[in-house]
């Protein structure tokens, strides 16, 4: 029993490691024949967002009435699109494969003049050439910093009310006791600090003051007076922190797709940048425009030069075949941020245009023996 519990195991071994070369070995296509594919165009998407981590003060509430400014009240996330890159790519399109017999003897498909890629390079179009769009960062104007006067003001106004005179006397007794401050009373005194600090400094510009600053002490006396002001200030307007994402996407058109619209990849509000297919996201459309073909008319084959063309023919063993090659589409394509244009570049895209055909002599060659 053990005996045999050993030479299964043996052969569950073997059929593993015999199944482990199978897949190792790669795929070679049969002698004699050359085999080529037609380019196929891939638009890669380098894409940078700024992740804002904002975090809202204490006193963001009384921000408007203490010192006369608006700020964000929430804490909150955002991401925003600073630049993309855009650059087309040729790679093999496998579902257009074409394969020429070559005899021995033959010269090996010198028609056609192939890339490192294997593709046929009849186009002379350019490509891996990258368009870059770059996206400011949207701010508002900041007019924190610049008020040295106090937001609130007394003013003297007249009160008027009922009373009924009393003969009775009523005793009245001051005690005092210890209350936590409010919030508004914080952010009330860390106001009036604010704008001490602002005059203190206007003081030291003008020279209005009783001590001599010169030089670097006057640097440094005015660096840690803005210092304080923007630490305070932070209570009112909150502080944000910032993080770039970088992510790389592809889209590859498809032929004979009705509508040329592709979700190019998203941008979220909690993920930032998210691939097409991550639903958290709102889309970044691309639109691709593709041109309109027309047809080609075949000229009349004059019968006199055909004659020619043939014997001339006859004359020389040689083989025709047929040599496909794709004519690119110069495509207008477009990246949409729902009604907004964020990109736009014309490309050539081979998969969009035409496929043809050309006849294409092998000719027959000694060969060479060693």
């Amino acid at each position: 029993m053990k005996h045999t519990v050993k030479m299964l195991a043996a052969l569950v071994l073997s059929a593993a490691a015999i199944d482990a070369s199978a897949q190792k070995k790669p795929q070679v296509d049969p002698e004699g024949y050359l085999t080529y594919s037609l380019p196929l165009t891939t638009i890669t998407l380098e894409v940078e967002a700024v992740q804002e981590k904002f975090y809202a003060g204490p006193y963001a509430r009384y921000a408007e009435k203490y010192l006369g400014i608006k700020a964000r009240q929430k804490d909150e996330t955002t991401f925003q699109l600073t630049e993309i890159t855009m650059t087309p790519y040729v790679e093999a399109d496998q579902d257009r494969r074409y394969t020429v017999q070559v005899k021995e003897g033959e010269l090996d498909a010198t028609f056609l003049k192939l890339s490192s890629a294997g593709l046929v390079s009849f186009a002379d179009g350019k490509f891996a050439e990258e368009a870059a769009w770059r996206f400011p960062i949207q701010r508002k104007g900041d007019f924190s910093d610049k008020g040295i006067s106090p937001n609130l003001t007394s003013a003297s106004t007249t009160l008027y009310k009922n009373s009924k005179k009393s003969s009775g006397k009523v005793s009245v007794q001051q005690q005092n006791v210890v209350v936590e401050k409010s919030l508004e009373k914080k952010a009330s005194e860390t106001a009036d600090l604010i704008f001490k600090l602002r005059q203190q400094r206007l003081k030291i510009v003008t020279g209005d003051t009783d001590a001599n600053y010169s030089g670097e002490a006057m640097g440094a006396a005015l660096n840690e007076l803005s210092r304080l002001e923007e630490e305070y200030m932070t209570l009112f307007l909150g502080y944000s922190e910032t993080q770039t994402q970088r992510m790389k996407f592809e889209v590859i058109p498809q032929a004979g797709r009705e509508s040329q619209m592709y979700v190019a990849f998203r941008l979220s509000d909690t993920a930032g940048l998210v691939p097409a297919d991550n639903l958290s996201g709102k889309p970044i459309i691309m639109e691709i425009t593709v041109p309109e073909f027309e047809q080609i008319e075949i000229p009349e084959v004059d019968p006199k030069k055909a004659k020619k063309e043939a014997r001339l023919a006859a004359k020389h063993p040689e083989r025709t075949v047929d040599a496909y090659y794709c004519i690119p589409a110069m495509c207008s394509v477009k990246l949409m941020d729902g009604m907004n244009l964020l990109l736009q570049d014309r490309l050539p895209i081979y998969q969009l245009g035409q496929e043809s055909s050309i006849p294409v002599n092998i000719k027959f060659a000694e060969v060479q023996t060693k």
